[in-house]
């Protein structure tokens, strides 16, 4: 029994050495394969925004600044609701239509992305179109309000779960005190649980930011710069499907490598994140409970 233990344990050691030097070798992979474009004085020019293969300029600030727009403003319209709707789901609405609001909250997190970009490509671009865009109706505004409703299901379920993971003492001390639903959520489970939300919200944050069909499909795809959230535009995850659908040998699918190592860091820092997230959530409820033990005695 004890070596079977010693070596389960010992396989997932390998295991995750194995997953980290994966790792290792995918970022040097594209680094060596995107070195072209950073030699012979090109990595200024990388980050230019001037994208026009044909004059060999390959600058993507315009794919970078298009990600970054695209994917604040989705977090930017998904936060409220999706904090809203996890306190109706975890506290504020009668026991069954809190399992029903789970229930569809689960089913929303496992509808495939192509599916809700196909839905707003016939119901939301030509609204965009006729009352907001003026134009095509592709634009980064669009792409992020669809965002918004895609990583909303998962954001939502970790404020929920972080809102249950609040010691039931808490709640019922709190409960025994006559405080209203509004008082507990206020007064005990955001405070509480603000390191999950934290938590959340960044995986939220990654998921637009390496989501791919959305904004191929509803940002417009322009390479200019924009100017405006009503304007078409093109994200690093855009850019690598079109430029990879269409070319393997030029220096323009030299880039694509180039902002997958951008993409890659950005992941990168957004698991750091949360690891530093984590434990200071840990290293809080630590001192909670040890406050907690101090009053009582």
């Amino acid at each position: 029994m004890i070596n079977a233990v010693k070596g389960f344990e010992y396989f997932c050691r390998a295991m995750a050495m194995g997953s980290g030097l994966l790792l290792i070798a995918i970022l040097f992979m594209m680094a060596l394969l995107g070195w072209p474009m950073l030699e012979n004085g090109s990595f200024n020019a990388l980050f230019s925004t001037d994208w026009n293969p044909h004059q060999q300029n390959y600058g993507i600030l315009p794919m970078i600044m298009g990600s970054l727009r695209v994917t604040l403003l989705a977090l930017l319209f998904s936060l409220p609701m999706s904090i809203s709707a996890a306190c109706l789901a975890e506290l504020l609405a009668p026991r069954p239509l809190r399992r029903l609001l789970l229930l569809a909250i689960r089913f929303m997190a496992g509808i495939p992305t192509v599916v809700y970009g196909f839905v707003a490509v016939f119901l939301l671009v030509p609204l965009m179109r006729e009352y907001v865009t003026q134009g095509s109706g592709f634009s980064i505004l669009t792409a992020s309000l669809v965002l918004a409703v895609l990583i909303a299901p998962t954001m939502i379920i970790f404020f929920v779960n972080g809102m249950q993971s609040v010691a039931r003492s808490y709640c019922t001390a709190v409960d025994s005190l006559g405080a209203r639903p509004m008082q507990k959520l206020v007064y005990l489970l955001l405070p509480q649980a603000y390191p999950t939300f934290l938590v959340g919200i960044v995986l939220g944050l990654g998921r637009a930011m390496g989501d791919t069909l959305i904004s191929l499909m509803l940002a417009g795809n322009s390479v200019a710069m924009p100017e405006s959230i009503t304007e078409s535009g093109r994200t690093l995850t855009a850019h690598i499907a079109l430029v990879i659908a269409a070319d393997f040998s030029s220096m323009e699918f030299t880039t694509i490598f180039v902002c997958g190592l951008t993409l890659s860091l950005f992941t990168i820092c957004l698991i750091l994140a949360i690891r530093l997230l984590g434990q200071f959530g840990a290293y809080r409820v630590i001192q909670v409970e040890d406050s907690g033990r101090l009053g009582h005695e």
